[in-house]
């Protein structure tokens, strides 16, 4: 069969390998000249397959007022004249409470253990290189009341409590020498050993590659936008191409993350997804770089920046943006990754060789992906995986190939569906 993917991310580049994998013909779309162009390409790099706690959190709520008021808040909010905009921060702000926490929690955990199973089997097997390092992560906690709200999570999974454990701040500095700086600051921490890390636009190039060996090599069409479906009977026919034309499928799945609205909206598929802004810094290791520097995937909870050491760099991420399309580069936001950076682990990050990244990264109001048929009988999505698109591409690559299959679902699926995409009650539909 015939399958198209629009989107040549992570995600989409995933779903491309699991359809092969089921002896499919998988042609990838992407308007970008190379794969990995957009969210995928300097993410934070980090695999956090039992740290998936969604954004969507009550404890966010009274920071918000705080927030406002900083311009180096880790939640910046710039007011646009988009009623999908309001629409998304009413449903985001209505997920903010503990039920909807836990359920997403409950949702994401198997695909992101699944994830976790399918990455290292695709290393063991194929020897992908993209910096990956099975290192482990520790978040870290400067205040009393989410430190205490971390332990209490895990204490309500027996799935993550066999797997993390909560460190005193003294701990935490003798798991990661590196934290010294900020022990006077740190609450404590929680440690998960078996969390990896990796660099994701590699991994996007190691896919392309291995998807174009092989006795059915994938066909790459990039440098053309999709710019509108051809839909007829219940079915989609074709996607039409600005360069190339009409391109007929047999099955379409579309994985373009923040674009994907705007794609499916005139067949009348409203997707609650809106994009919200990261950014990350890339920090070339030299010599007193490496040795300052973490060896453990380490976040810090109240600033939401994360630190992944890469081979020879670290990598910095984090801030959230509900800023519109805008995927520019704000240097107030840089600054404050560098001065975080540098607070951290030494005064050497002002004088190493530093690139710049934002991206968009494409978030539904619960932080669940949705992944689903839609609009057609051969319309499929996985979008909407906000800051998790790394840790769950693979994962929702399968579990896509399984429900186009028609076959029982590796992991269940029903907290995925487009229907579940927002809180409990709320399924007002988004105009386009």
């Amino acid at each position: 069969m015939r399958i198209a993917v629009i989107g040549a991310g992570i995600v989409g580049l995933a779903s491309a390998w699991a359809l092969r994998e089921d002896g499919h013909e998988v042609v990838v779309i992407d308007r970008h000249a190379q794969t990995g162009m957009e969210t995928s390409h300097a993410n934070g790099g980090q695999l956090s397959y039992r740290y998936i706690a969604p954004l969507a959190d009550p404890d966010i709520l009274a920071k918000i007022p705080a927030w406002l008021m900083r311009r180096d808040a880790p939640v910046r909010f710039r007011p646009c004249f988009d009623p999908r905009q309001w629409q998304w921060l009413l449903s985001f702000l209505k997920a903010c409470n503990q039920n909807d926490k836990l359920r997403s929690v409950g949702n994401l955990l198997p695909l992101s253990l699944y994830s976790q199973s399918l990455v290292h089997a695709m290393v063991e097997r194929h020897g992908l290189d993209f910096d990956f390092v099975r290192n482990g992560k520790l978040v870290v906690h400067r205040d009393p009341a989410t430190f205490a709200a971390a332990r209490r999570l895990i204490a309500s999974s027996a799935d993550l409590a066999s797997e993390q454990r909560a460190l005193d701040a003294d701990e935490c500095v003798a798991l990661e020498p590196a934290l010294a700086r900020l022990r006077p600051h740190l609450q404590g921490g929680i440690h998960t050993a078996s969390e990896d890390a990796g660099d994701c636009l590699k991994l996007c190039r190691e896919l392309e590659t291995r998807l174009c060996e092989g006795e059915r090599p994938a066909e790459f069409v990039l440098g053309d936008e999709a710019t509108a479906l051809e839909a007829g009977d219940g079915r989609v026919r074709a996607v039409l191409l600005r360069e190339r034309g009409r391109l007929a499928v047999d099955q379409l799945v579309i994985a373009a993350g923040a674009s994907a609205p705007a794609l499916l909206a005139p067949l009348g598929v409203r997707l609650p997804i809106y994009p919200v802004k990261g950014y990350s810094i890339s920090v070339a290791l030299g010599e007193q770089g490496a040795a300052a520097a973490p060896r453990v995937s380490v976040t810090d909870f109240q600033r939401k920046i994360v630190y992944a050491p890469l081979a020879h760099q670290l990598r910095v991420a984090g801030m959230a943006d509900i800023v519109g399309a805008d995927a520019s580069v704000q240097p107030d936001r840089v600054a404050t990754l560098i001065r975080e950076t540098r607070e951290a682990f030494g005064d050497w990050v002002a004088d190493a060789q530093i690139s710049t990244w934002a991206g968009l990264r494409p978030a539904t109001p619960t932080g669940r992906p949705i992944i689903d048929r839609a609009g057609a009988v051969n319309l499929w999505i996985n979008v909407g995986h906000g800051a998790l698109g790394f840790t769950l591409a693979m994962g929702s690559g399968g579990l896509l190939a399984d429900l186009l299959a028609g076959r029982h679902t590796a992991v269940p699926h029903e907290g995925f569906l487009l229907a579940n995409a927002t809180p409990q009650g709320w399924r007002k539909p988004l105009r386009a």
